[in-house]
C-alpha cells in the first residue's frame, strides 16, 4: 500500500498526478479530498489567469489548471486533486468562449463554441446557453455550459454574431442549436 505524504509548502501537489496520461479532464466531480484553504489565484471576467496578482501567460500552465477546476454547489471554485482542494477566485465565468462555429440554419442550425483554454462544445440540452442581465448596462451576457456547472463567458464580438443569428419565436428573441431555442429577451423589450 502506497502512503501520500502531503507538503504543506505545496498547495497543488497532486496536480501532476492528477493529470497524468490520457485526454480529456480527470474526473475531478468524484474526488473528495480534504481542502487546503484558498490560494492566490484568480480567473479575471476576460479570462487570464492570474497568481499572486502575476498573470500567468504560458498557455499550457492555465490549461492544466483548468483541467482540474470545480464548480461546487457551495457557489466556490476549487482546484482539485485526489489529495487536496484549493480555493480560487473568478471574477464572472472560469472560461471565455473566443470562436463559434455554425452549421445549418434556423431550427437545424448547429452553434459550437471554443474556449481560451482550447475546450470545445456544441449547444445543446446538456450545453445550454444562457442569458444574464448585466448589471449597469441594460445589456445581456452569454454563458455557454462547459461542463459541470463551468460555464464560459461568450466574448462580446460572438455575442453580436449570436444576435445576427437569432430569430423570434412566439414571445422571445434567441438562437436555435441543434433543434432547441434559447431565448435571450422578449422580443418586446427589443428595439430592432
Amino acid at each position: 500500500m502506497t502512503t501520500t505524504v502531503r507538503d504543506a509548502s505545496n498547495p497543488l501537489q497532486g496536480l501532476k498526478e492528477a493529470t497524468a496520461g490520457g485526454k480529456g479532464h480527470p474526473p475531478v466531480d468524484l474526488w473528495n479530498p480534504p481542502f487546503c484553504g484558498d490560494i492566490d489565484m484568480r480567473i479575471a471576467q476576460d479570462g487570464t489567469w492570474f497568481y499572486m496578482n502575476s498573470p500567468i501567460g504560458r498557455k499550457p500552465l492555465f490549461k492544466l489548471f483548468a483541467s482540474v477546476l470545480r464548480h461546487d454547489e457551495d457557489g466556490k471554485y476549487y482546484l482539485v486533486t485526489p489529495v487536496e482542494k484549493c480555493g480560487i477566485r473568478v471574477d464572472d465565468a472560469p472560461f471565455l468562449a473566443i470562436r463559434m462555429q455554425t452549421e445549418g440554419e434556423g431550427r437545424s442550425q448547429i452553434l459550437r463554441f471554443e474556449t481560451n483554454v482550447d475546450d470545445e462544445v456544441q449547444v445543446d440540452a446538456e450545453h445550454p446557453l444562457r442569458f444574464e442581465a448585466e448589471a449597469g448596462t441594460a445589456g445581456l451576457k452569454p454563458y455557454v455550459l462547459m461542463r459541470a456547472r463551468l460555464e464560459a463567458l461568450v466574448s462580446r464580438a460572438l455575442f453580436y454574431d449570436l444576435v445576427a443569428k437569432g430569430t423570434i419565436e412566439g414571445e422571445w428573441f434567441g438562437v436555435w442549436s441543434t433543434g432547441q431555442f434559447f431565448p435571450m429577451q422578449k422580443a418586446s423589450e427589443i428595439d430592432f
